[in-house]
């Protein structure tokens, strides 16, 4: 042998030894290990409950990038083509997108082609190389079909919604999945990009600013970006004709306002002089707006719902887009959106403070009754089942979209404000959304934060309010 290969006698048997002790401590040879990592697969679900089989482990997405050219009404009504960059968490060979129906024709990872199969609403891809922790790679899917609409038993109908002119997505809880592949759990946030084309006379409508439209052959191809992270079940795309309204707030946040012109129920100018009033206001109570524009998109849909969709929530014609669903759905982009559940169970952090919202805009705007006599409405009805046994932080899937999460939510919060006052309540909130800024938070989080700043010990207070399931008398 070389000179440079030669060991002492005593360090090859040091060597040795360290190896088999290592070999000894973790009960796996090195081949055995390699052959682990070569088959290491992320879980095929976040493991909550509330939504069953939605999410995924192993990785962590940063960013969506979302190419869809979508036909009302054609077959297939969506061709798309997502590429999904993500970081991986563990050594990864194996992995799983959400992805419900759709035809997938190609997958690549890295620029390679990679096998995949289906199992019921998983992608399961597996990797041509193994990933190695840390890892950063780009997973490109395409595929096309109609998506399906979903209607739950329990969460009713939502999802891809056919319009009498185009198409509207409303995806909370785990509707996402059904038009695009993804990680569909709140805990996993992300960036996104659309690149969105449709036939000639219809409009595309994305989260986050316009970036361009261009028109070639009779289709149009709008692009929108949205570059603070954003939850799936945010995530939404509009088509039809939209009248449009665009321009800033008094405190100078961008807007951007689109109603189809068949809606009766509002008008483009009602919506943008209302967003931006609201936005402003919460922007002095809850601390800075989170991101870069705001606004919102009246459809002529048939649901039952407005849903908070990041930068742009969306109104269905139906329900109308009245100042009081205007400032509980912009109050989402504090409490929602920018500070997002890390599991469904804890959505009162969401609803609870948007019903609340609805509340105090309602007395400050004198278009209804005082937040306290709000509360008080309700606390008199003692004999109300569905607010006083169903626990606002644990309600369970039959009741996540319940009153109790709702109304008994915003009732919590009022108390808090009682028991602590006017200057220490509004801190609360403002550091909430300071603190949590484009991430996830839970509710225990939320009670350390209120007993910091109010300096009370407040454990019996959200124990009774927030899990309880009789009457709260204490406050």
């Amino acid at each position: 042998m070389s000179h440079s290969s030669r060991i002492t006698a005593s360090a090859l048997v040091l060597s040795l030894l360290t190896a088999c002790s290592a070999n000894q401590a973790t009960g796996r040879s090195p081949a055995s290990r390699a052959a682990s990592a070569a088959s290491a697969a992320g879980a095929a679900s976040a493991g909550d409950p509330y939504v069953p089989g939605d999410g995924n482990g192993g990785y962590d997405v940063q960013h969506y990038d979302l190419d869809l050219r979508i036909t009302p009404r054609a077959t297939p009504e969506l061709t798309g083509t997502a590429t999904i960059t993500a970081v991986a968490t563990g050594a990864l060979a194996r992995f799983d997108l959400d992805l419900t129906g759709l035809t997938v024709s190609k997958v690549t990872v890295g620029g390679t082609a990679a096998a995949f199969s289906r199992s019921g609403s998983e992608l399961v891809i597996t990797a041509p190389a193994p990933i190695a922790r840390g890892g950063r790679f780009a997973v490109r899917v395409e595929y096309s079909g109609t998506p399906r609409v979903i209607d739950d038993p329990v969460l009713g109908r939502y999802g891809w919604i056919p319009t009498s002119d185009g198409v509207f997505t409303g995806d909370e809880p785990s509707g996402a999945h059904t038009w695009f592949p993804s990680n569909d759990h709140p805990e996993d946030k992300a960036t996104f990009g659309f690149r969105v084309t449709v036939p000639h006379g219809l409009n595309a409508i994305a989260n986050g600013r316009w970036t361009g439209t261009r028109t070639s052959g009779g289709s149009t191809t709008s692009t929108w970006r949205e570059d603070t992270p954003m939850a799936t079940y945010l995530a939404m795309v509009d088509v039809g004709r939209f009248k449009v309204r665009t321009g800033r707030t008094p405190g100078g946040v961008p807007v951007y306002a689109a109603v189809d012109p068949a809606v009766t129920t509002t008008t483009v100018d009602k919506l943008f002089e209302t967003t931006a009033r609201v936005t402003d206001t919460w922007a002095k109570l809850f601390g800075p707006y989170p991101f870069g524009l705001t606004g919102g998109v009246v459809d002529d849909v048939q649901v039952g719902f407005a849903l908070e969709t990041q930068t742009k929530p969306e109104y269905s014609g139906a329900m109308g887009a009245d100042p009081t669903t205007i400032a509980h759905e912009l109050s989402h982009q504090w409490f929602g959106d920018s500070v997002t559940v890390a599991r469904w169970s804890d959505i009162w952090l969401n609803e609870g403070f948007a019903t609340y919202a609805e509340w105090m805009w309602g007395e400050r705007s004198g278009s209804g009754t005082s937040v306290q006599t709000q509360f008080d409405q309700r606390y008199r009805q003692a004999d109300s089942p569905d607010l006083w046994s169903v626990a606002p932080a644990e309600p369970g899937r039959a009741r996540l979209f319940g009153r109790s999460v709702y109304e008994r939510g915003a009732m919590t919060l009022h108390a808090l404000r009682q028991k602590v006052g006017d200057a220490k309540f509004f801190a609360i909130l403002r550091t909430w959304t300071s603190e949590h800024r484009y991430g996830n938070a839970t509710t225990p989080q939320f009670v350390a934060l209120a007993e910091r700043i109010s300096g009370k010990d407040l454990g019996r207070f959200f124990q009774v309010w927030l899990y309880g399931k009789t009457r709260p008398t204490v406050w």
